[in-house]
């Protein structure tokens, strides 16, 4: 009961009831990523491309979308990664979850939730007052 609630009532839990209905409906599976993401396929919108969208294994995180499948996602491309050899530049990083508003998330040195102290001002400015 409580996974139907969450379906029902919220969209970052996965998909929802809705979107389930409308993939099951309209939706071609294309293929899936090394997340458990999948990614699907329908008939095409008012500008004539076609319609993608992603189901998401877990929480609704856009940066959880490799690079290939995003560049299909956004027309970048024709094919999807699943029917051809792609293979991540050298530059392209693996994926790092979002960790904001958890203990992993970046704080710098002065903020509330560090011990650490405000680093000193250099006096490379000058503070702007007004009427001056």
């Amino acid at each position: 009961m409580k996974d139907f609630l969450l379906q029902f009532f919220t969209w970052w839990n996965g998909t929802t009831l809705g979107t389930r209905f409308f993939t099951w409906r309209f939706g071609e599976r294309v293929g899936e990523d090394e997340f458990g993401n999948v990614y699907y396929q329908g008939s095409q919108d008012a500008e004539g491309r076609t319609r993608r969208w992603v189901r998401y294994n877990g929480y609704a995180d856009g940066s959880a979308v490799p690079p290939g499948w995003h560049g299909w996602m956004h027309h970048r491309v024709d094919t999807p990664p699943a029917d051809e050899n792609y293979k991540p530049r050298e530059w392209q990083k693996p994926h790092k979850p979002n960790l904001t508003g958890t203990a992993g998330a970046y704080r710098p040195d002065g903020s509330m939730f560090t011990p650490q102290s405000r680093p000193a001002v250099t006096g490379d400015y000058d503070a702007w007052t007004p009427g001056e």
